[in-house]
């Protein structure tokens, strides 16, 4: 049977999947990345609380000194998603999600910090191949730099809170600390959005099959991913997680492929920069599953 490592491997490996699927619908959804993302969260708390209310009340209950770290986590992930929503409407699926490779050399240099451990020579070798393969692709599609800058932003933004989740998932649970993320975002970006912007007449308008795409969006890619991403950290380290976060983009390429064609298609240099950094998944995984043969032997 397999361990309870190997499934959270699988899991991730599934939710990866998914995620690679979010930004499609993010590029399909007629809407502007805060509207999409103000709309994302705010669903999406609402199906976390509702199980909450019939199944799991306890869940609701939190001590007020975890309050500020749920806020934090709620305020980097929504500027994180709408950053990334953002990079994909002025550039492409393929390009940010590409650029989203960048988080394992990211986690390797943060991650010790958090942790208070050493830095992993084979971490950063790993995470050079992601750099090797993100400077061809900023080279081939030099057109779309706005759209890399804010979506290394976004990276950024995506690794600081997947570290700070490794740290909560020690003493919340999953559904939680998800519940209240996603619900603190909603907050803050309903606070912004009611005293710095002017609410579109059409802002609770969907048009098309945009409903459609967004409870998707909302429910099995934010509130059931939310929740299992959070999980799976109790057996996965964050560095682990970001490393194979790096199969997303093939996912979404294929994807977006598929989907919107010719727009989606790159030049050569591209693809040689993504294969670059599927190679530094594969090599990461195989290290890693020998490094840990080798510790077990010896054990």
């Amino acid at each position: 049977m397999l361990n309870a490592r190997s499934k959270s491997l699988i899991h991730l490996h599934i939710l990866v999947f998914i995620w690679g699927f979010t930004s499609i619908l993010g590029a399909l959804i007629q809407k502007n990345s805060f509207e999409i993302v103000w709309f994302r969260v705010v669903i999406a708390s609402g199906f976390i609380a509702t199980y909450f209310l019939f199944y799991k009340r306890k869940l609701f209950k939190v001590p007020p000194k975890a309050m500020p770290y749920f806020i934090l986590g709620g305020l980097l992930i929504s500027i994180h998603w709408i950053l990334f929503f953002h990079a994909i409407k002025i550039s492409s699926v393929s390009v940010t999600l590409s650029v989203l490779s960048s988080a394992s050399l990211m986690t390797s240099l943060l991650e010790p910090l958090f942790y208070k451990r050493r830095i992993r020579p084979y971490e950063v070798f790993f995470g050079a191949f992601v750099v090797l393969g993100l400077s061809m692709i900023f080279k081939a599609e030099q057109d779309a730099s706005l759209g890399i800058y804010i979506a290394l932003l976004s990276t950024l933004l995506s690794v600081l809170f997947t570290l700070l989740n490794g740290k909560l998932i020690e003493h919340y649970e999953a559904t939680t600390i998800s519940f209240y993320q996603l619900l603190m975002g909603s907050l803050a970006l309903s606070i912004w959005m009611i005293f710095t912007m002017e609410i579109p007449e059409d802002f609770f308008v969907f048009e098309n099959y945009d409903a459609l795409w967004m409870f998707l969006l909302a429910s099995i890619c934010t509130a059931y991913a939310f929740i299992a991403s959070v999980e799976i950290m109790k057996e996965l380290s964050p560095y682990t997680i970001m490393i194979s976060l790096n199969m997303e983009p093939v996912y979404a390429i294929l994807f977006s492929i598929y989907i919107f064609g010719e727009k989606e298609i790159m030049s050569f240099n591209f693809y040689i920069g993504v294969m670059i950094i599927l190679v530094s998944v594969i090599g990461n995984g195989i290290y890693k599953a020998r490094k840990s043969k080798k510790t077990s032997s010896n054990s």
